[in-house]
This record gives C-alpha cells, sequence and structure tokens, in this order.
C-alpha cells in the first residue's frame, strides 16, 4: 500500500481515488515513519500529493503507473533504492521526470552510486531537509 498526503491511502496502480482520478505529484521511497510524516505536512502545505512507497520494487511499480513529475529517494531506506534508481535511470535521457536522491553527508560512496546509476540530484539529508519546500513545489512546474 502506498501512502498519499492527507492520510489517504492508495494502491500504487489506483487511478481512481474517492471517486475521483488520482496522480500524485511526487512519488516518494522512504522508509523512516518520522521523517515521511515532515514530508507529508511539508506538501499539504505546498499544495503538493505524495504517493509514498517504502522499498525500491513499491517505487519502481509506482514510477511506471503514475507520471509523477518528481520521484524522491531515501538512499537510507532499507529495501532496494540504489536498485531503484538503476531501474529507473536506465532510460534517464528519455524520462522527463527528475529524480533527488538524499542521505547522510558522509556516505559520498553512495552518493556517486546514485549519480552513475541516473540519479539528477544527490544532497545530504540537511540540505535536503532545508530545501523541502522548494524542492516539493518543483513537482507543480
Amino acid at each position: 500500500m502506498a501512502c498519499v498526503a492527507e492520510a489517504r491511502v492508495v494502491h500504487p496502480k489506483a487511478e481512481i481515488f474517492w471517486g475521483k482520478l488520482f496522480m500524485a505529484d511526487a512519488i516518494v521511497l522512504i522508509d523512516d515513519l518520522f521523517f515521511q510524516a515532515k514530508l507529508h505536512e511539508t506538501a499539504k502545505l505546498t499544495g503538493v500529493t505524495l504517493e509514498t512507497v517504502t522499498t525500491g520494487e513499491q517505487l519502481v511499480k509506482s514510477a511506471q503507473a503514475n507520471p509523477a513529475a518528481l520521484i524522491i529517494v531515501d538512499l537510507n531506506a532499507r529495501q532496494g533504492a540504489l536498485e531503484a534508481i538503476e531501474k529507473l535511470g536506465t532510460n534517464a535521457a528519455g524520462n522527463p521526470r527528475h529524480m533527488i536522491a538524499f542521505l547522510s553527508h558522509v556516505q559520498t560512496d553512495l552518493a556517486e552510486r546514485a549519480r552513475a546509476a541516473g540519479c539528477q540530484d544527490v544532497m545530504p539529508r540537511s540540505k535536503f531537509t532545508q530545501n523541502l519546500a522548494e524542492i516539493l513545489r518543483g513537482a507543480k512546474t
């Protein structure tokens, strides 16, 4: 199950939600529940709809089913974050979606692997948190 801002729950492949067509502005891979709550609150304040998933496999399925403009990946998620970037980044040249990943600032090797896999922006968690509202607003443009 994927969680959508404002505590809505929707299956990753679902397009109909409460009788309306639903497409998230951004898909986020994150398994940290506290940080997930922060993301949803900021998304609500910025008018951005999020679909959150907790595994790389769910991210790939959601990205294939939802044309969200922004994909955000917590590289410290426990299940398949880098692998999902590799799968989604393989067609990055033809993929108009923006992909952002964040991680601990000391994980420079992991950051380089994410860039090599096709992630356009990789940043420390602190920078991501500081610029979160601006990053999410970018999903609307």
